[in-house]
């Protein structure tokens, strides 16, 4: 959800017809705006000096003797509360499903250029290739790069169930950077640890950050947090028994996600950007010290 959960819900005396959220009619609630009185759901919820306001109100700063915008509302961490909260969702899995058909109709010589590798050769007699090599950008092409259809379904099954909850409560820039870098962390630990022969690829560095992220953030707003705990452990068992699956990925995209999500939901309001800013700095700091090494140990 995308606000946070401090005050007390109201709404109506009990025995009242259920009343339905006016932005999302299929959503039943007891909460309504304390301007227009209209009904809101959770995800609307905009914290007020007394109770709970709807996003246009808040936007348009009725009754306020402010500028339209001037109280435009925050999420929990700190982001705009947007109208679509699913954009940046939509946009990622939309730059994965064209490169997952690019690959299709080019075939091997678009996989090689975009594969995640320490160092190799890519064709036969050919010059030596791969991060070691300087080719930095496969560790963020491999993030969005898929080989097998159950591959690509699974991941874009994960970012279009953990991605809209997350966007709308972190707001959509940190919900991209929290995306990208869980994604860098995750190829940087496969980049440190596998074989430099060895190719990796796939979203499931960023998704694991996504499945971390969903479970500091339910815990922050004190929900129930054994579905995604379930979740999270079901997809950690196959990580560890299936064959040909890059769990360094996982764990160090998981391990990422967690670190950012902490930062950006329990940072304090009056430090938020400072803590913030610097969580990500330290995280990409720390990224780019596992390259380095890895890239002066295959030297």
């Amino acid at each position: 959800m995308s606000v946070e959960q401090d005050g007390q819900p109201g709404g109506g005396a009990e025995g009242r017809a259920p009343q339905h959220c006016y932005r999302h009619p299929d959503r039943e609630t007891g909460i309504s705006c304390t301007r227009c009185e209209r009904p809101i759901c959770p995800e609307c919820m905009v914290p007020a000096s007394v109770g709970f306001q709807c996003p246009e109100c808040v936007r348009s700063g009725s009754g306020t003797g402010h500028r339209p915008g001037a109280n435009r509302p925050r999420t929990v961490a700190g982001g705009h509360v947007t109208e679509d909260s699913r954009l940046v969702t939509k946009v990622l899995l939309g730059i994965n499903v064209a490169v997952f058909i690019a690959v299709l109709s080019v075939g091997d010589r678009l996989l090689d250029e975009l594969l995640l590798f320490g160092k190799a050769v890519t064709e036969p007699y050919g010059p030596l290739e791969g991060v070691a090599e300087g080719q930095w950008y496969r560790l963020l092409t491999s993030m969005f790069l898929h080989q097998e259809i159950w591959h690509i379904a699974m991941n874009m099954l994960g970012l279009w169930f953990l991605g809209p909850p997350l966007e709308a409560a972190l707001g959509r820039v940190r919900f991209l950077g929290l995306y990208l870098l869980s994604g860098l962390g995750g190829g940087a630990v496969t980049y440190l640890l596998v074989a430099p022969q060895q190719a990796s690829l796939g979203a499931s560095g960023a998704i694991f950050g996504l499945f971390g992220a969903t479970a500091v953030l339910m815990r922050r707003l004190r929900y129930d947090m054994r579905p995604i705990l379930i979740l999270l452990a079901i997809n950690l068992v196959f990580t560890f028994t299936w064959e040909n699956i890059a769990w360094e990925a996982h764990v160090g995209g998981l391990v990422t996600g967690i670190l950012l999500a902490y930062a950006m939901v329990h940072a304090p309001r009056e430090r938020r950007a400072l803590v913030q800013y610097g969580a990500f700095a330290l995280v990409l700091g720390l990224v780019v010290m596992l390259l380095v090494i890895r890239t002066l140990q295959l030297g």
